[in-house]
């Protein structure tokens, strides 16, 4: 098998940034990692293909936290096709935390004199994380767009949905289905995504006159299993109603529901975030509140190509509303619902009691 950059890399125990910058002969390289790289190098036979070659031109690096998650794979199919009308091809990066981070991707790019790069749920939407490789991208003019949970000053154009209004609305659905012990399960607090759910969920509580019981937000993980966990704790809350940050956190509530023997959504409402995958074949299908994906992905890339056109050209901040999309996973709130049935039975049980009376009548 031909040696590739990561077997150097692995060898030399360095990353494959270090690797590239070797081969392009960067600065910013101890002379003992260079010659641990040469060496390696050297050991492995690897011969360069196109590092040393002149810009690439037409190419824009889109990069991704992972590809589990269907919001990710929706977003880089759109972008991809739009970007593939206008000449451009796609390089997607996958940034993992066992893998190659968000940071050694973009320095990749660099050195490969690409046209321009998308980051998506990138590093840009965390707090607590340093802006100094938005900033460098921003001096050095490259054509960047950044998507979903920015809004820092980075003198770059960004795109995003609106994951406050996303909150507002899922609350004011469970409200409109009589559900009063609203609960909000999200990631960590520290990505601005959340902080706006957050911000949100209060606004919809407030619009419905309802409570907010602190209990009731739950701090988790983006995924099925933080769901779930948070989901065992909304439970022990006696919520009725959840609002989840995402999809696979609602299908994580979902598990914890029906592990604790209650029934969606005739005892639990559930709402996602995102719609991005399969949700209407889920059990119960899945309401959710979708990104508009193909009108971000086609803002995206107008941006984008805009910028490649005109460099010297301002950066734009565009927020797109989503759309709340319902299906089985929400209903009336038990009470309600209790209510209604109790309604029904004593209205037919009140014309069985009539049938009864004039066929004695008749009789």
């Amino acid at each position: 098998m031909k040696p590739r950059l990561r077997h150097v890399a692995e060898l030399a125990g360095v990353s494959q940034a270090t690797v590239s910058r070797v081969l392009n002969d960067k600065p910013g390289v101890s002379p003992p990692t260079r010659r641990e790289v040469l060496l390696a190098l050297r050991q492995l036979g690897y011969q360069p293909t196109g590092l040393k070659q002149t810009p690439r031109a037409g190419l824009v690096g889109l990069i991704v936290p992972e590809l589990s998650n269907p919001v990710f794979p929706r977003f880089a199919q759109a972008i991809e096709s739009l970007l593939a009308n206008h000449g451009l091809i796609t390089v997607l990066c996958t940034s993992t935390p066992s893998g190659m981070s968000e940071a050694d991707y973009v320095e990749l790019l660099l050195d490969q004199s690409v046209t321009g790069i998308v980051i998506i749920s990138g590093t840009h939407a965390d707090t607590e994380a340093d802006d100094a490789l938005y900033r460098d991208l921003a001096a050095r003019r490259l054509p960047t767009v950044l998507v979903n949970g920015t809004v820092r000053s980075l003198g770059l154009s960004t795109v995003t949905v609106d994951h406050a209004e996303a909150a507002r609305m899922s609350v004011a659905h469970l409200a409109s289905l009589g559900h009063t012990a609203i609960g909000l399960a999200l990631g960590p607090h520290r990505y601005l995504p959340s902080l706006a759910f957050i911000e949100g969920y209060h606004a919809g509580m407030a619009q419905a006159g309802l409570e907010v019981v602190a209990g009731r937000i739950s701090e988790t993980l983006y995924s099925i299993e933080g769901g779930h966990a948070a989901g065992i704790r909304q439970l022990e809350q006696g919520t009725t109603g959840v609002v989840c940050a995402s999809d696979h956190i609602a299908l994580g509530v979902i598990r914890a529901a029906r592990e604790d023997g209650r029934r969606v959504p005739e005892e639990i409402s559930v709402i996602g975030f995102d719609d991005a995958g399969s949700n209407a074949y889920v059990d119960p299908p899945l309401t959710s509140v979708q990104q508009q994906f193909e009108a971000m992905a086609s803002a995206i890339v107008r941006l984008l190509t805009r910028a490649i056109a005109d460099p010297g050209s301002a950066p734009s901040a565009l927020s797109f509303r989503p759309e709340l999309i319902v299906r089985n996973s929400t209903g009336a709130a038990p009470d309600r619902a209790a209510t209604t049935a109790s309604t029904t039975t004593s209205d037919a049980t009140a014309d069985a009691t009539g049938d009864a009376t004039e066929s004695a009548v008749t009789a």
